[in-house]
């Protein structure tokens, strides 16, 4: 649960969208059934999962590229604020039209236009929610691997707006390194094409690079080129317990000697421990004081192979209760605990600060020794848990949302856990984003002159700053 502590949730904002004439131009372009003005059908699409509601003008859902253009130029002609929608399920802001305006909903573009098994590309609209793309291409024994943990409600538009990540990152990247090309419609309502069908493409600049995890503020994704994998014949998962969490992620840097790349590693700290049990009873050992999930891929004799050598490696390195799956079942069962992480929490609090900081893998047991130590300077709970094969730590410090004390300490606890990921050579996002919640610590991260040089950047592509106002840039 999440309350308005970066801003508080406020009455609809009015600009030119509200005009009329305006309104009645966005019908024409989509149809009237596909533009919500009411008050009660609009605020829905005013906030995602930090719960604050800032209710749009407008929510207008384009079925066609052709259209998507036509909103932009009325809006840059207009100078109103457009934000783009996907599945509404992020943690930064980036969905919320702070500034009001309207909300573009992708929701009608949400079919796949080509799979291509011989060349391993898929060609989709950006309204598809990465699950049913997914179950799509395995129909055909292809594999797109990102997978973020909301893979089931965010849309693939969004998941590129935003780079985001999730628990195969260790060994097959972000959203970003699956992306071949894109069409785009910018603020102006121009379409761009970048990138193609094809995995080397060295003409002209990196435009599909600077699109992903661009939060909305340059253009908005009509269709999706992605490179897909063939399918591992086998996967197999490992958990063991720790008596703490330095000795559990000191182990993250122990495969990579034996020539193993896990496909995921997750790591479990004992206040989440404890919180699963008392939701769930999965019976975990009460000693534990942190939990590592580790997963393989590949052939089956390789996977049997590889997940031999994790348990060895485990128990060489001071784990114990350490289990293996044997069947799809009992794998789904291990990867539990992971999931049933985040619904325990609230156990610890009424308000949670959950902020998703990324250091180099080498770097995560001196992160977690020192997050913990933040937590007690400003007696302030923590919970730490998240992608640590990739340095990914989902850190989250509970407070009550109506003690504006507790909330001021743990937003300290905040600021302080950002600084310390920036001074052991990480930043403070790993895939979450910046929206509007992460702005006011951008420069935490980004020096003055590469700020300015972004800020440029969105200059060409977005003249009058109507698109996605208020966030990364404040």
């Amino acid at each position: 649960m999440y309350s308005s502590i970066h801003f508080q949730s406020k009455p609809r904002a009015t600009t030119n969208a509200s005009k009329p004439e305006v309104i009645e131009k966005l019908k024409e372009i989509v149809g009237a059934e596909n533009v919500l003005v009411e008050p009660e059908k609009v605020e829905p699409y005013g906030a995602d999962a930090v719960k604050e509601k800032f209710p749009p003008e407008a929510v207008v859902f384009p079925a066609t590229t052709k259209e998507m253009s036509e909103i932009l130029k009325l809006a840059n002609a207009e100078i109103f604020p457009v934000t783009a929608r996907g599945g509404g399920v992020g943690y930064t802001g980036g969905a919320v039209p702070v500034d009001g305006g309207i909300v573009i909903g992708t929701d009608r573009m949400n079919k796949i236009i080509e799979i291509s098994a011989d060349d391993l590309y898929v060609v989709c609209q950006p309204g598809l929610t990465t699950w049913d793309l997914q179950q799509a291409v395995e129909k055909h024994g292809l594999l797109f691997p990102p997978d973020p943990a909301s893979y089931k409600d965010s849309f693939i538009g969004g998941n590129i707006a935003e780079n985001a990540g999730g628990m195969r990152t260790p060994k097959y990247g972000v959203t970003k390194h699956s992306v071949l090309g894109l069409e785009v419609v910018t603020a102006t309502g121009e379409i761009i094409r970048t990138g193609g069908k094809t995995v080397k493409n060295v003409v002209g600049f990196d435009l599909t690079g600077l699109m992903c995890g661009s939060e909305g503020l340059l253009g908005i994704i009509t269709e999706a080129t992605l490179k897909l994998l063939p399918m591992p014949e086998a996967t197999a998962t490992v958990r063991a317990s720790f008596k703490s969490m330095e000795l559990a992620c000191k182990v993250l840097t122990k495969f990579t000697p034996e020539g193993l790349l896990p496909m995921a590693m997750e790591v479990i700290d004992q206040n989440c421990i404890g919180a699963i049990e008392q939701n769930f009873a999965f019976g975990l050992p009460k000693e534990a004081g942190a939990i590592l999930i580790v997963a393989v891929d590949g052939f089956k004799d390789e996977v049997e192979k590889n997940a031999e050598m994790i348990e060895r490696i485990l128990e060489a390195n001071d784990g114990f209760d350490i289990l293996r799956s044997r069947s799809k079942e009992e794998e789904d069962k291990l990867w539990d605990v992971r999931r049933a992480i985040s619904p325990s929490l609230m156990k610890y609090g009424t308000l949670k600060l959950n902020e998703d900081v990324v250091v180099p893998r080498s770097q995560v047991p001196e992160l977690i020794r020192k997050i913990e130590e933040i937590g007690r300077a400003h007696n302030t709970f923590v919970a730490n848990f998240g992608h640590a094969g990739d340095g990914n730590i989902h850190v989250n410090f509970m407070c009550d949302k109506d003690d504006s004390e507790s909330i001021r300490r743990a937003r300290e606890c905040v600021k302080e856990t950002f600084q310390l990921s920036v001074d052991l050579g990480g930043s403070i996002s790993g895939e979450h984003g910046i929206g509007y919640v992460k702005a006011q610590y951008l420069d935490m991260a980004i020096d003055l002159p590469t700020l300015e040089v972004m800020k440029g950047i969105k200059k060409v592509f977005d003249p009058n700053g109507i698109l996605n106002p208020g966030k990364m840039f404040v």
